[in-house]
């Protein structure tokens, strides 16, 4: 696994110096954008109460582990799928195959188990004649998800299992679409801001979780160190098992090793845990990561113990983030509708609608974007609009899908979390701040898609072109 990382790291440069026909993202030529004046009637949107369809519909499953300790990431993966499907529902579906057709949405529960994964994809697949899978949470889930697509000839949209070996010479598939940033754009993203834009803090400290995901955020953050920071010192580097109790033996050694950040790629309930246990340990030190973004956790932090996180986040824009009056409409849609929820979708978490949330919405509103232009659910049809397609989510910016090896290319936020009466810097509409219980993000920086460009397998014969 660290031996894949470290080639991976190696090819780095050849990943940051092609980027075949497609040009940096925030210049790039839209060939799709959502509307927001398109929008179908959302008042009667409720996660726990689906529109019902019926009859020949284009099936969607979400695999994601909609039970056990990571549910609450089932819960995000499911609503981000719901709400652009009752939207295209309400429009009266997608002309496919000379018919319209309005989408289904299955829950498929992998319960964050590789083993499990396989035998629920097969039963979507064959059972419920589901046309497209989306999810995942763990790259390990997402290789079998895969594996499922390559043998079966099934379409799957990942969302949300960044590890670049998913898509390198052994893992690849033509079936798979990686809709997500990938590890090593996270990774050297981060060392970019330190190295580039902060250039402040030397010494960083890696704690990640002791898995493929975990080991590849590594990778790409030492990788970036090297070629953005190369001032900078890794002090320490530690793995830990999944769904950790007890961080303080890692925070003993964290504050004996004279770090001055904190970077991991850990993600909810080990995050929460990890940030919970730092404060009460007096460990104040900037913690870096791409999830920082779960109002439940940052509430039990409260405002000083939040201050001076960061964050990298993939849906959001440089500076203010609400920049046009659709921006604006679309997300008064959305929080007039989080008021109606109930639980588990009443919570803060939903509330913004915003960050992860929104990334994994608005790569639904992609998927559906290219069915529609297809026309059609055969994989053939959706694989040849997909390759080499650009779309404009709902904030302005712009994903575009890579040929060679199916790797979203975008530009990539970092945000600073500061006080509530801060926060205008980035939220700036009334109230002027996300959240007031904690500190969130206020000043914010752009990552060019340029610099962070996700690495390309030389070994993946259609990349050798």
């Amino acid at each position: 696994m660290k031996k894949m990382g470290k080639v991976f790291g190696v090819i780095m440069i050849i990943g940051s110096l092609v980027l075949f026909d497609l040009p940096r993202p925030m210049g790039a030529e839209v060939k799709a954008k959502f509307d927001v004046n398109k929008m179908g009637d959302m008042s009667d949107f409720d996660p726990n109460n689906p529109m019902k369809v019926t009859g020949d519909t284009i099936k969607i499953a979400v695999v994601a582990s909609h039970s056990g300790p990571a549910a609450a990431v089932g819960e995000l993966f499911y609503l981000s799928t719901l709400w652009p499907a009752h939207d295209i529902n309400k429009r009266g579906g997608i002309l496919v195959d000379g018919k319209k057709k309005m989408i289904e949405v299955l829950k498929a529960d992998h319960q964050s188990k590789p083993e499990i994964t396989r035998k629920v994809c097969e039963r979507m697949v064959f059972q419920e004649k589901v046309h497209i899978l989306v999810g995942t949470n763990g790259s390990n889930n997402m290789k079998v998800m895969n594996l499922v697509a390559d043998k079966y000839k099934v379409i799957v949209g990942n969302s949300g299992a960044a590890s670049d070996e998913l898509y390198d010479a052994e893992n690849f598939t033509r079936y798979s679409f990686m809709m997500c940033w990938s590890t090593h754009q996270v990774g050297r993203a981060l060392a970019y801001y330190y190295g580039q834009m902060r250039k402040r803090e030397k010494k960083f400290y890696i704690l990640c979780q002791d898995y493929l995901f975990g080991h590849s955020l590594a990778d790409g953050f030492k990788a970036g160190l090297k070629e953005y920071y190369p001032d900078a010192q890794i002090v320490g580097e530690d793995y830990h098992k999944l769904f950790l109790t007890d961080f303080a033996p890692y925070l003993t050694k964290i504050k004996a090793s004279g770090a001055e950040v904190i970077y991991t790629g850990d993600w909810p309930p080990d995050l929460g845990i990890l940030v919970k246990q730092a404060r009460q340990m007096d460990t104040t030190l900037p913690i870096a990561n791409l999830f920082m973004d779960d109002p439940i956790f940052l509430s039990e932090v409260g405002i000083e113990g939040t201050k001076g996180l960061v964050t990298l986040y993939n849906y959001g824009t440089k500076g203010e983030f609400f920049k046009t009056p659709e921006q604006i409409k679309f997300f008064t849609i959305w929080k007039e509708q989080w008021k109606k929820w109930k639980a588990p979708y009443n919570s803060s978490r939903y509330e913004q609608g915003a960050m992860q949330i929104g990334a994994l919405r608005d790569s639904v509103y992609w998927l559906l974007s290219v069915i529609e232009r297809a026309g059609s659910t055969d994989p053939e049809k959706i694989i040849k609009i997909w390759e080499g397609d650009s779309y404009q989510y709902v904030t302005g910016k712009v994903v575009q899908m890579r040929v060679c090896d199916h790797k979203a290319i975008q530009d990539l936020h970092v945000g600073l979390f500061v006080p509530p009466e801060e926060q205008k810097q980035n939220y700036n509409i009334p109230p002027y701040y996300w959240y007031k219980e904690f500190s969130f993000v206020g000043p914010s920086y752009e990552i060019p898609a340029e610099k962070i460009l996700p690495p390309i397998d030389p070994k993946l014969e259609r990349c050798k072109k």
